[in-house]
């Protein structure tokens, strides 16, 4: 018969962020989550005709290089997840002037180097403003795309020619300077969900004349999680403190018409059915 523990952990549906930090892939930080929930609960993994122990789910992949906010959805909340998929998230990037990399970002392999001391802040400023609004970008090659259900990162690891994403329609809110001091810069983005800053800052480069890649990556915020105010740090991936955060941050989710009732333990919140 299953303890207080895990019907509290079985009855939980509903979103809450953690905190990602550099090195664990999106999936592997879902994994770390689920094996502690499940041995505080006193449960084990089973997975029989697709039905599993304990649904729970990520809402975007994080870069195993990138550190931020990462959504979760646990029981029936992992049926909310496409809305942070396609809702708004907030970076800040520090990218490196001069150097490119077969990744866009500093995990990869040096590729091409190239002067950059032509470049001025009162430049980067006025490059920014062509990548604000509806523009087209191309995906990076090394990505959470898929190519036949394998990831194009995963084939070119194997050595698998492959051909680049066509570019395709991505929002950016808004684009601005935080700090500048060459060969390194600093940006706060706002763009809209299949937006890749690795793709950006590549392209920024290209339009300075030089070339640029990603040295440091954050999520600040998705949807309405921010990293100071709602993302869960390990020491919080407790039954109680989920259940608590669930509970808490239900309100800060919209309820569209149509929304579903998802309870939460002691808790009546409405939480919306997704799109």
């Amino acid at each position: 018969m299953a303890g207080d523990g895990a019907n509290k952990l079985l009855a939980l549906s509903g979103l809450f962020p953690v905190y990602k930090p550099k090195g664990p892939t999106s999936a592997q930080v879902v994994a770390q989550l689920k094996g502690k929930l499940l041995k505080e609960a006193g449960l084990k993994e089973y997975v029989k005709k697709r039905k599993q122990t304990l649904k729970i789910g990520h809402g975007g992949t994080l870069d195993s290089s990138a550190s931020g906010v990462l959504v979760i959805g646990i029981g029936d909340g992992t049926k909310m997840l496409g809305t942070m998929l396609t809702g708004s998230k907030k970076y800040s990037t520090e990218g490196e002037l001069g150097k490119a990399t077969d990744t866009l970002d500093a995990s990869g392999t040096v590729t091409e180097e190239k002067p950059y001391d032509h470049v001025t802040k009162e430049d980067l400023d006025n490059v920014l403003k062509s990548f604000v609004g509806d523009i087209m970008q191309v995906p990076p090659l090394f990505s959470a795309l898929k190519r036949d259900g394998e990831r194009l990162s995963s084939l070119l690891r194997k050595g698998v020619t492959v051909e680049a994403k066509p570019a395709r329609p991505v929002t950016v809110y808004s684009l601005s300077v935080r700090d500048f001091q060459p060969p390194l810069f600093t940006l706060n983005v706002e763009c809209s969900g299949g937006f890749y800053v690795r793709s950006l800052v590549s392209d920024v480069g290209k339009a300075l004349k030089t070339c640029a890649s990603v040295k440091d990556l954050v999520r600040t915020k998705q949807g309405p999680f921010t990293i100071e105010d709602h993302a869960l740090k390990e020491e919080d991936w407790t039954i109680g403190r989920i259940s608590d955060a669930v509970r808490e941050f239900a309100p800060l989710l919209p309820t569209p018409p149509g929304n579903k009732k998802l309870k939460t333990d002691n808790s009546d919140k409405i939480i919306p059915s997704p799109e």
